[in-house]
C-alpha cells in the first residue's frame, strides 16, 4: 500500500459490475472473490485478476435489499464511480458498509439549515457550515454557530432530494426529517454534489426502514397522528381532535402494536416513530 494508507475491511464476498461506460450491461454474473476496503481504495480481486476502484472516484453509494433478479445475495452495496456502477455482496457487510461510510463522509464539511421546519412550521434560520462526524448510525453535526445536531440515521422518516437556490446558487439540498426531544423536525444539509449524493445514499436507508406502504388508518387514527406531528401534546389531544380519553387511548394502542407509535412514560403518553411521521406527514399533504 502507499504511503498513509491502512486496511479497513479484508474479507470475501461477491460482485459484479452491471454498467460500464454508461451502459448496461446484459451478461450479469456474480464472482466469488477478495473484497478489500483501505482509507483510499476498493479493491475486487478474483483468480483472474483485481479491479481497483479509487474512493476518491467514487460519487454514489446506495444500500439495497435482496433483489429478485439479484437473489444469489442477500444484500449488497450499489457503488458508482463515474460512468461504471458496480454491486458488492461483502461477507462482513455492516462492517464493510460502515467503514466506507466513513471513509467517504467523516469530518466533511458541509452546509445545513437546522431546524428548517420544526413541528410543521418553517423556521427562519439561514445556512451554516458545519462539521460532520459519522458515529455508526448516527450523523452528528456540529454547526459553525455552537449547535451540536445528532441525527440517528433509524429516525429519518422521509428524505426529500432538491436544487434550490443556497447562498446565491443552485445547489443540491436534502430536506431530512427526524426528531429532537420527540418533535418532528427537518434539517436540510447541501454541499458539494458528491457529498450530497453520498450522504442522501446513508440517510435513504433509515427512510426505506420506516417506509410507510400497506398501512390503513381509520379517520380516528389519522386525526391523532397529525395532531401529533404538529406538535400537540399526548396529554391534550382529546380536547383537540374531540375524542373520549379512552377512545384515544385505543388508537395509542393500535398504533403501538403497529409500531407507529411509542410508549415513553405513562400509559397516555407518547411519540411519534418514524414510521408514523411519514404517515402523517402523507395525510397533512392530502388534507
Amino acid at each position: 500500500m502507499s504511503d498513509g494508507e491502512h486496511a479497513l475491511v479484508d474479507t470475501k464476498g461477491k460482485f459484479v459490475q452491471v454498467v460500464s461506460d454508461g451502459r448496461k450491461r446484459n451478461d450479469i454474473e456474480w464472482l466469488p472473490g477478495r473484497i478489500l476496503l483501505s482509507n483510499k481504495r476498493l479493491v475486487l480481486a478474483t483468480n483472474q485478476g483485481k479491479r481497483t476502484i479509487p474512493l476518491s472516484k467514487l460519487t454514489s453509494v446506495t444500500a439495497s435489499q435482496m433483489n429478485q433478479s439479484l437473489a444469489q445475495v442477500d444484500s449488497y452495496v450499489k457503488i458508482q464511480s463515474g460512468r461504471d456502477v458496480t454491486l458488492v455482496s461483502a461477507r462482513q457487510d455492516e462492517e464493510f458498509q460502515s467503514n466506507l461510510y466513513s471513509t467517504l463522509l467523516d469530518q466533511i464539511v458541509i452546509l445545513v439549515k437546522h431546524p428548517a421546519v420544526k413541528g410543521g412550521v418553517v423556521q427562519d434560520g439561514g445556512w451554516e457550515k458545519t462539521r460532520l462526524k459519522l458515529d455508526g448510525d448516527c450523523l452528528n453535526l456540529a454547526i459553525s454557530s455552537g449547535t451540536f445536531v445528532e441525527l440517528d440515521i433509524d429516525d429519518v422518516g422521509t428524505v426529500e432530494a432538491k436544487e434550490k437556490e443556497v447562498r446565491g446558487e443552485e445547489r443540491p439540498v436534502l430536506e431530512v426529517e427526524h426528531t429532537i426531544e420527540g418533535t418532528s423536525v427537518e434539517t436540510h444539509v447541501s454541499g458539494v454534489p458528491r457529498h450530497v449524493s453520498l450522504l442522501e445514499g446513508l440517510v435513504r436507508q433509515g427512510e426505506q426502514r420506516n417506509i410507510a406502504d400497506d398501512v390503513e388508518l381509520s379517520d380516528a387514527e389519522t386525526q391523532v397522528l397529525m395532531a401529533l406531528y404538529s406538535g400537540i401534546s399526548p396529554f391534550k389531544i382529546p380536547d383537540f381532535v374531540d375524542m373520549e380519553i379512552g377512545e384515544v387511548e385505543g388508537v395509542y394502542d393500535r398504533l403501538i402494536e403497529s409500531e407507529i407509535l411509542e410508549p415513553v412514560r405513562t400509559r397516555r403518553e407518547v411519540q411519534l416513530e418514524a414510521r408514523g411521521r411519514s404517515i402523517a406527514s402523507d395525510a397533512m399533504a392530502d388534507q
